[in-house]
């Protein structure tokens, strides 16, 4: 049963029927938070504490509506328990989202210290339940401000006893799903003279691009944000630069890595996709429940996104323990071998490799709540 609690007013967060329909996805708990004095207005979902508490980051954005909030935290909840599963973490799946624009107060945004540390609290009433931590619209210095209000933050700086951008080793462990296909497709666990077009080049799709540069492949990349594209450029001046996402998976790529927001994956461009593998750091990839049979169907190797991009949630699972990065880097790097797993287990059951994903997690999920 869900239960659906508001523990202060919060009658203006719309779509309350929405949150009804998280009892498909088995959603444990959705929290509607909202604090007028600071402008706060959240949703906290958790969709699966079978292997621990929740852990999953916070997202700040500029939703279109309030039920478009409510259903990317249903989502993107879900998507973490079968990460953390994946991943081999003691944690299920939660997730946060904070409706608004997430540039500071001083920019015209809603982002302010009093409004983090009221999420904080917030976070803080689940006691323990849900571990939060970055995710689009939140920095390490974010997470610095809502621990003041709640010892369950992880992505903290350094200074504070944290792990730090959690982006680098996200963007370590997509790169180890891309040698892991590279092997399974080409026969040789290396992207070295293959096109890998990367669609957002911001805190994980910059760190990305180096692992490819670095292990000799051919870059074009793409974003919104043309100051970040100029980032990347100033860095590695071999790397092509496109206008839009529409001219990248039309450029004769051998690999396409989405690296920003959810849905890349559509009825319009699967079938223009040149790209014989789907890499990427994007969560929720899929747009829709038979996208992953559509790409099986083009011959497209799809590495399930929450597969690769599990090692930015390996690096906040250690601050936990006291954060130590090379054991933390050593355990991004099984992704390769998970990944592999994915794909051997796809061909043995006649499945797409993300339903092969979705077995795998749903089993360990399922041990755990009968242990």
């Amino acid at each position: 049963m869900t239960d659906v609690s508001h523990p202060t007013a919060a009658g203006d967060l719309g779509a309350l029927s929405t949150l009804f329909r998280s009892e498909q996805g088995g959603h444990e708990r959705v929290l509607l938070c909202q604090d007028r004095e600071s402008g706060l207005k959240a949703v906290i979902a958790l969709h699966s504490t079978a292997l621990g508490p929740a852990l999953g980051g916070t997202r700040f954005h500029a939703y279109a509506s309030d039920e478009e909030a409510v259903l990317d935290a249903l989502n993107l909840a879900r998507g973490m328990s079968y990460k953390n599963a994946l991943a081999g973490l003691p944690h299920g799946g939660g997730k946060a989202v904070i409706i608004g624009n997430p540039a500071t107060v001083a920019e015209g945004g809603l982002k302010s210290e009093a409004l983090l540390r009221a999420y904080g609290r917030f976070v803080a009433s689940l006691d323990g339940r849900y571990v939060t931590a970055c995710d689009v619209g939140t920095y390490v210095a974010d997470m610095d401000v809502v621990a003041r209000e709640c010892r369950w933050t992880t992505g903290r700086s350094p200074e504070n006893g944290g792990a730090g951008d959690s982006s680098v080793l996200t963007a370590f462990g997509v790169f180890q799903g891309m040698r892991a296909s590279a092997q399974t497709l080409w026969g040789e666990p290396t992207l070295r003279g293959r096109t890998v077009g990367v669609a957002g080049v911001g805190k994980v799709g910059h760190h990305l691009v180096d692992h490819l540069v670095e292990d000799g492949a051919r870059v074009v990349v793409t974003d919104v944000r043309p100051e970040s594209v100029e980032r990347v450029r100033a860095r590695h001046p071999q790397v092509t630069a496109v206008p839009d996402t529409g001219t990248l998976i039309r450029a004769g790529l051998d690999v396409y890595a989405p690296c920003a927001l959810g849905g890349a994956l559509d009825d319009d461009t699967v079938p223009a996709l040149t790209a014989r593998v789907v890499c990427g750091a994007a969560n929720n990839q899929l747009a829709h429940p038979g996208v992953e049979k559509d790409l099986a169907d083009r011959g497209i190797l799809y590495a399930p996104d929450y597969v690769v991009n599990a090692g930015g949630v390996i690096q906040v699972a250690d601050e936990l323990l006291g954060f130590d990065f090379d054991r933390a880097k050593a355990k991004a790097a099984q992704i390769f071998d998970t990944t592999l797993a994915i794909f051997d287990r796809a061909r043995t059951d006649g499945v797409p490799p993300a339903v092969a994903a979705d077995r795998i997690a749903e089993q360990r999920m399922a041990e755990a709540r009968t242990a």
